[in-house]
């Protein structure tokens, strides 16, 4: 028996063309090869960026999945001067603390290798800043579903969507991030997720030697034993 559909769905047919295995493999190989070169940079040139294509990348973000299709986010493109620098101090406030007692030791221990304090010029070097809230609710009260996972895979296709176009990123916690709700005027129901720096690399830009583990690692097939 079929089951009963809401009268409120509206469908329409979806648009994704077939394309042969071999075409399928050559897409997949050439994605992996481009975003296995994506790093997490901490040393911006301040060389001016088109910022169309930052906000084509964050339309790109938009475009993803969400619980319910609320699409609880809200992307704010800081490019001032004053704020960028605001934004630095409030935030090297809350590393100093991070780093002078705040955090555990194992955590301090496990970020020696990559070469991190709490002084961090990269959010005033880079171009733009890309501040990504999360809706805890609605701006009307409805509730929203799943906001961490959602706001997480927009996040995703975001930092991917950059690397494509030739944009260097870093993915930025100071925590807490009340501050940047503050600075940036944000209504109460949206919280800080992400402070995302974006630009070029400088041109004597270093990145730390680290290694990824290898897919037999973190791949579990359970697949059928029929021939």
């Amino acid at each position: 028996m079929k089951a009963s559909v809401d009268r409120s769905y509206r469908g329409q047919p979806l648009e994704l063309a077939r394309i042969n295995p071999e075409e399928m493999q050559r897409r997949a190989d050439e994605f992996h090869a481009r975003m296995a070169t994506r790093r997490s940079v901490r040393h911006f040139s301040r060389e001016p960026v088109a910022l169309d294509v930052i906000r084509r990348c964050i339309a790109t973000a938009a475009s993803a999945p969400s619980g319910a299709n609320k699409q609880p986010w809200t992307f704010v493109l800081v490019t001032d001067v004053d704020t960028k620098r605001r934004i630095r101090q409030a935030a090297e406030q809350e590393e100093r603390a991070f780093y002078g007692g705040r955090a555990p030791a194992s955590w301090l221990a496990d970020l020696e290798s990559l070469g991190t304090d709490h002084d961090k010029p990269f959010l005033e070097d880079a171009p733009a800043l890309i501040v990504v809230f999360a809706h805890r609710q609605a701006a009307g009260g409805e509730k929203n579903y799943y906001v961490s996972e959602s706001v997480g895979i927009a996040v995703g296709f975001l930092l991917a969507a950059l690397h494509h176009a030739g944009l260097a990123t870093l993915t930025h916690t100071p925590s807490p991030m009340g501050f940047l709700g503050e600075l940036l005027a944000r209504p109460a129901h949206e919280r800080a997720y992400l402070l995302l720096p974006v630009g070029l690399p400088a041109l004597d830009c270093e990145v730390p030697v680290i290694a990824r583990k290898p897919l037999a690692e973190v791949l579990v097939e359970v697949a059928s034993n029929a021939d």
